[in-house]
């Protein structure tokens, strides 16, 4: 039962909802008040989210530190300032036929610790401001790079212009900026067009809640 004693909650956030949007139903649903998740997703992302409630909140830092899993679609082929489908895409010149083993070339360089820019279209801070609402209202700046891991990047499947693959990353990944600077090196563009993030440490989506179950499942 989820109480003000602590819980931890794997909830399964469905596309088009915000992560804050999930928080707010589970304190309307469990008539609790003190809920926060570890971890964002994106409104367009589904998949895995950690809710923490009551004493349990404490382990916040500690489960945004665990390993994180993800199926991500890529569109080849396709730009946007987002990179991905929040703002206007943008065809690129036509390219050569990418072979499968050139993907598999350019994947390899983005395997172990790399330095990732994270996309203005995102949470990160910016002179006390969210990166997401300056670059909506148009405005100009720069993010410094950061040190990510990725353990693990693997095709799943490959039919221009659609690359699915399976990323095991470190906390603080960014796989729109990833799928930004894969088709970059690429030469033809990427954009991300799903993700579901499919893991958080030993926690997985198969075992989570649906938010639209959250009362009864979580109940006595």
């Amino acid at each position: 039962m989820a109480s003000d004693s602590g819980s931890i909650l794997a909830i399964y956030k469905p596309k088009g909802m915000t992560s804050f949007e999930v928080v707010r139903r589970a304190r309307s649903e469990l008539k609790l008040k003190k809920v926060g998740h570890a971890g964002t997703l994106d409104p367009l992302a589904e998949g895995l989210l950690i809710l923490l409630t009551g004493d349990k909140t404490k382990l916040m830092e500690d489960i945004l530190k665990l390993e994180k899993e993800y199926l991500a679609t890529l569109t080849l082929g396709v730009t946007s300032r987002s990179h991905d489908l929040e703002t206007e895409l943008v065809v690129q010149p036509s390219v050569d036929t990418i072979s499968r083993q050139r993907v598999g070339e350019v994947l390899a360089k983005f395997t172990g610790s790399i330095d990732q820019v994270p996309p203005n279209y995102s949470a990160a801070w910016v002179d006390g401001k969210r990166a997401y609402h300056l670059a909506r209202r148009g405005l100009e700046f720069e993010l410094k790079p950061k040190r990510v891991t990725i353990s693990e990047i693997a095709i799943e499947s490959f039919e221009w212009p659609l690359l699915k693959l399976r990323i095991v990353c470190s906390s603080g990944t960014y796989i729109r900026s990833l799928a930004r600077d894969i088709g970059g090196d690429l030469g033809c563009g990427s954009v991300l067009t799903e993700l579901v993030r499919t893991r958080i440490g030993s926690y997985r989506a198969e075992d989570a809640v649906r938010i639209d179950e959250l009362k009864v499942s979580c109940a006595v």
